[in-house]
């Protein structure tokens, strides 16, 4: 049996000290020109002392120009590079590592931020009334596809130049190297579009570009969905192959977690209807993908119990990635390693409607990043609803300060 404390060696040589993860949560917390400050670093110097081998940063964005939420970090060839440099040391201030994850989000950008925005076919977000909420992307250009190529190389070089042991390139969760990947999204009938290796020729195009521009002795993840969640969709058969590909052109880690904005399946509303676990929601997809993967696999998604944590290294699974449970408790890590279980328990929300459901949990995590970030203990989950008018608030603030931004740069 494999412990939790127990280090993993990658295929670069990079070494976790131990086999737990803190995964990707939106943290929202950029400061005027989108970059990490004191709040960031603050949460990062208290994720690391919680004892996580590894520390997944939110999703940083490749492209000024398409970003999530107004309160994400971007990184571009030209942004300065020392708030990077002060994040980097804050992620590793108890020895453990920090990886950067980067993002780009296609068509996930909301109108109020893009009014025009990027896929790889026209084919508009269909998430009930949030759907107006997006506007129908423009189908990529060759000329589109090598920028977006290039964006991530340089981004993942200017990563390892800032400190960072490595990058996690996003391909799930229906942002644009996973829009790629869906058959439902990508209808293109040209070399990007059609089979399974046409469809993923971006991601590998991507990896093996940022392999060649950071070198071999820096770690590259891929974060993958398992399955898309969705009928006629990217699905665990398809994840099994190109993780095949993934090994093939350097990458040295696949995190699996499942679902995007159609297909709420971290909130546990699927779109296909299949019931998940109410924790580590994955773990059945994640134990069809061990035995054949030619790559160590992360699982994350609902781990909250030490229990839970072994039985996920347990199956064969390398890492276990942790998220919500981290912005209620961040030392769970260092409990769990000595032996000692301490679950969080998630917020619940009443509220019927499972789409905004969704969006207030995810607002209590917000908050929960937010006060840590500001140094304060950590505090009873506020009122999902609570949560969710504060964060719509502070992001109307946000939204106006990256606008002006955008328009200056």
């Amino acid at each position: 049996m494999t412990a939790l404390s127990e280090p993993l060696r990658l295929g670069s040589g990079a070494v976790l000290p131990n086999r737990i993860a803190k995964a990707a949560m939106e943290e929202l917390l950029a400061v005027p020109g989108q970059l990490p400050g004191d709040a960031l670093l603050t949460l990062y110097r208290r994720m690391a002392a919680g004892g996580a081998g590894l520390l997944l940063t939110g999703h940083v964005m490749i492209d000024r120009r398409a970003v999530a939420q107004p309160g994400d970090v971007v990184l571009e060839r030209d942004t300065p590079l020392e708030p990077f440099r002060r994040w980097a040391e804050a992620g590793r201030a108890a020895g453990g590592r920090v990886w950067m994850q980067i993002n780009h989000p296609g068509r996930v950008v909301p109108k109020d931020l893009a009014r025009t925005t990027w896929a790889p076919s026209a084919v508009p977000i269909e998430a009930g009334g949030l759907s107006r909420m997006y506007p129908t992307p423009r189908p990529m250009g060759e000329r589109d596809i090598e920028e977006a190529v290039e964006r991530f190389a340089v981004t993942a070089r200017r990563a390892r130049e800032a400190g960072f042991d490595g990058v996690e390139i996003h391909a799930a969760h229906g942002y644009l190297l996973s829009q790629f990947l869906s058959p439902l999204v990508n209808r293109r009938e040209d070399r990007w579009g059609g089979s399974l290796a046409n469809r993923a020729r971006l991601l590998l195009d991507v990896v093996g570009a940022v392999r060649e521009r950071v070198g071999t002795d820096f770690a590259v993840g891929v974060k993958l969905n398992s399955a898309d969640f969705q009928r006629g969709g990217f699905d665990t058969d398809d994840a099994r192959d190109v993780i095949k590909m993934l090994a093939d052109v350097g990458a040295d880690l696949v995190e699996l977690s499942g679902g995007s904005i159609e297909s709420l399946a971290t909130a546990g509303a699927p779109a296909d209807g299949r019931t998940l676990a109410r924790e580590a929601y994955f773990l059945s997809l994640a134990e069809q993908l061990v035995a054949t993967s030619p790559l160590p696999l992360m699982l994350t998604g609902g781990i909250r119990r030490r229990a839970v944590a072994q039985q996920v290294i347990d199956s064969g699974v390398a890492v276990a990635g942790v998220a919500t449970a981290l912005a209620i408790d961040p030392t769970l890590p260092g409990r769990w390693l000595d032996g000692r279980d301490a679950p969080a328990d998630p917020p619940r929300t009443r509220l019927r409607n499972k789409t905004l459901a969704a969006a207030a949990l995810q607002s209590v995590t917000s908050r929960q990043l937010a006060r840590l970030g500001r140094g304060k203990p950590p505090a009873t989950p506020c009122s999902p609803a609570v949560a969710l008018l504060v964060e719509r608030l502070v992001r109307a603030r946000r939204r106006r300060g990256y606008l002006k931004w955008h328009a200056s740069a």
